[in-house]
Order: structure tokens, then C-alpha cells, then sequence
């Protein structure tokens, strides 16, 4: 027996929640694949991913079934127990990883928050407590803890809480020679985006990477991977310092790792996570057992040849595409990133103007992202259909004729 639902609509949002966010006009109400459909019936192509989480779109068969039958046995025991579904996930990200141990929470903020803490903990136990200081990126982005917010390197999201974290040091992204000056005796950690995500898709240059890494091992600091955006096969490997062949001490995951389930992961070594003993760092939900049942899931479909090919070959359809609607209306002077995280970086004469193009999108019936106000993002569905591809970039280059036409 259904119980019937109250009616709502977009206009309760500013009625009930807390305005801190501005979503669009209307409210998805059903997906499929990589398609939505809104509260009218009206449908959309899906190139947005939910911000690159769900890898395998919308109610994929392998996650609604593990769901389902995860739901039918055991939801949640707490960390005073361990679960089989958490240990199968574990083991699953340790064998196809340089990791040896895994940390299960809930976002992309606790999987840093984490990060951060164990190196400062690292630094502390075998150093003493003056190896604290971090180092990150200009304009990066590791999540809205007080922690994480004050080492991604965007003062319009760590001002105004009062006194930040310190040690904290930001150098720009890609200048190995700035990041050489900044890293000293006392640093404990480098922390960076493989490929930067809300900073414009911005991905790392391998010299970056590797000199990133000579530091760590020359200053006796650990080099830190927020695959949080970047992770699960997005960059047509499974994790994207695999494709740069530099190997962090520690990586974050999460977003794709539920495919839309909240869940996520810190990974590191056995000798690092021994920092982490019985209390010193936790989450209630960590490790539930119905997130972890859909990673795995997400897991086992995701972490095979057949898939990272197919993104691989999605990424050239998309780009050709892209590069061919930024060069036909002048919108774009580059299409850049790795896998299924593509940036069109916009013009000068667009410049400050991707809300547009995001709301012209919309008009036409596909859903896009920003990277800020100068990016477009695409970060689709790893598996999206070639038709719902070309029937996306089809109503996008509608959108972007318009706009520029007006």
C-alpha cells in the first residue's frame, strides 16, 4: 500500500532550506541511463553526472540490484563491528591500487579531513609536533570542513569563519618551481588535484607530478591525491595518478565511488595507517554496509578493460565535438582534461559568462556543468550511450547557436 505524497515544488525550496545554494528552476524526478526527467515530464541528457558521481548513470541494474538486496539483510551495525561488504570493497581498492589499507566515510570532505589528519599525525609521531605545515594549490578544492576548506586554495569559501588552520600554504598550480620554494623541513604533506576539478579541469603536468614527488621523498613530507573528481576510472584509468605513473602516500576517493550512494575512501600504506590506532579518527557511518554494497558493485563494473576503453574512445567523440561547436561560434579557445572530466575553456568574449551557456543548456534540454566562471564541465556517465551523446551535444550546440545569436 502506497502512502501519497505531499506535492512540492521548486518554489518550497526557498520556503525550507537554507540558501545556500541556487539549483535550477525545476526538479528532476526520475532517471534512466543518462537520462532525466523533470516534474513536467520533460526529459533532459544528463552530461553533468551529478558533479561526476554517478560514473554509471542513472539506476544502473548492477547498483539497484546490490542495493536492493543489501537493503533486505543489514543497513547499518555501527564501527563497534565490521561488515562483509566493507571488507570485500576494502580488499577490491587494495588489490587494484598501491594501497594497503583503506578508511571508509561518507564524502569527498571526510576522505580529506582524514587525508590531512593522518599526515599531520605521521609528522607528529615520527618528527615531532613543528612538522605540521601543508602545502596545496591555488584555486584547488578538497571539500567545506574548516580543515579542507583552508587548504583548497579559494578564499571565497574559507573567508569569514573566523580564524583559519594554519600552516597552510598555497602555491599555483603546474609551477614546480613555486612549489620547490614553499616545501621545507617542516612540511608535512603536498596535497594536489591530479587533474584540478572545480578549478577550471585543469589537468597536472607530469613534471609537476614527479617533481611533487622527489620533493616529498628529499623533505621527509607525504604526497597527498584528492582523486575525489578525478578517481574511478573518470580519467580512463581507474585512478588517475596511474595514468601519470607517480604514486601518492595517500589518495581520497569519492563521489563515483557510490555512483551516487554517498560513500567514500581514504587509501595508504600499512606503515602509514598505523598512525591511525584505536580512536584517534573515525566516522559513525563509515564502512556502512549499503554504501559499501554499491561500491562494489560500482567496483566491479568499473575496474575492467571494456569500460576504461570505452572512455577513452567517449573522450575523442566528445572533444572532436566540443573543439568543433568552440571553433564554429567562437565560444571555446580549448577543450582540456582527461577521460570523462572535460573543461571547455571559454573565449575572451565570454569570459565570466558559463552561467549562460549552463542556463541556454538547460533551455534545450541537457544539463552541463561550470568549472568556475570561465569553464564549461562535462562529466557524464562513464558508460553513456553514443546516441545520448550525440543527441546531448546535438540540443548543446543548439543552446550555444542561440546564445550567441541573441
Amino acid at each position: 500500500m502506497s502512502v501519497e505524497q505531499a506535492a512540492v515544488n521548486r518554489a518550497d525550496f526557498d520556503q525550507v532550506m537554507v540558501p545556500n545554494y541556487a539549483p535550477a528552476g525545476f526538479i528532476p524526478v526520475r532517471g534512466a541511463g543518462s537520462r532525466v526527467w523533470d516534474q513536467s515530464g520533460r526529459e533532459l541528457v544528463d552530461f553533468s553526472g551529478g558533479i561526476a558521481v554517478n560514473v554509471l548513470g542513472h539506476c544502473h541494474p548492477a547498483l539497484v540490484g546490490a542495493l536492493t538486496e543489501q537493503g533486505n539483510q543489514l543497513w547499518h551495525v555501527s564501527n563497534v563491528f565490521t561488515n562483509e561488504p566493507a571488507l570485500r570493497l576494502a580488499k577490491k581498492l587494495v588489490d587494484a591500487t598501491f594501497a594497503e589499507r583503506v578508511f571508509f566515510c561518507n564524502s569527498g570532505a571526510e576522505a580529506n579531513e582524514a587525508a590531512f589528519k593522518l599526515a599531520r599525525r605521521v609528522s607528529h609521531d615520527l618528527y615531532g609536533p613543528e612538522k605540521y605545515e601543508i602545502v596545496a594549490a591555488l584555486n584547488s578544492f578538497h571539500g567545506r570542513t574548516l580543515f579542507t576548506v583552508s587548504v583548497g586554495g579559494q578564499a571565497k569559501y574559507s573567508d569569514g569563519f573566523g580564524p583559519k588552520i594554519t600552516g597552510i600554504s598555497h602555491i599555483p598550480y603546474n609551477d614546480l618551481d613555486a612549489l620547490k620554494a614553499a616545501v621545507t623541513d617542516k612540511t608535512c604533506a603536498v596535497v594536489l588535484e591530479p587533474i584540478q576539478g572545480e578549478g577550471g579541469v585543469m589537468p597536472a603536468d607530469l613534471e609537476f607530478l614527479q617533481g611533487a614527488r622527489q620533493l616529498c621523498d628529499e623533505h621527509n613530507a607525504l604526497l597527498v591525491f584528492d582523486e575525489v573528481q578525478s578517481g574511478m576510472g573518470r580519467s580512463g584509468h581507474l585512478f588517475a595518478y596511474m595514468h601519470y605513473g607517480v604514486i601518492p602516500d595517500i589518495l581520497s576517493s569519492a563521489k563515483s565511488l557510490g555512483g551516487g550512494f554517498p560513500m567514500a575512501a581514504m587509501l595508504t600504506t600499512e606503515k602509514l595507517a598505523k598512525h591511525l590506532s584505536v580512536g584517534v579518527h573515525g566516522t559513525t557511518y563509515g564502512g556502512n554496509p549499503l554504501a559499501c554494497a554499491v561500491g562494489n558493485a560500482v567496483m566491479d563494473v568499473v575496474h575492467t578493460q571494456e569500460v576504461r576503453d570505452g572512455v577513452k574512445a567517449r573522450h575523442e567523440k566528445f572533444k572532436a565535438r566540443l573543439e568543433q561547436i568552440g571553433e564554429k561560434y567562437g565560444v571555446f579557445s580549448q577543450v582540456r582534461g582527461l577521460g570523462l572530466l572535460i573543461g571547455c575553456v571559454l573565449t575572451d568574449a565570454w569570459k565570466g559568462k558559463a552561467k549562460d551557456f549552463f542556463n541556454a543548456a538547460e533551455h534545450e534540454g541537457v544539463m552541463v556543468l561550470q568549472a568556475g566562471p570561465d569553464v564549461m564541465r562535462f562529466a557524464p556517465s562513464l558508460v553513456i550511450e553514443d546516441a545520448d551523446i550525440d543527441e546531448g551535444l546535438d540540443r548543446f550546440e543548439r543552446a550555444v547557436a542561440k546564445l550567441t545569436q541573441a
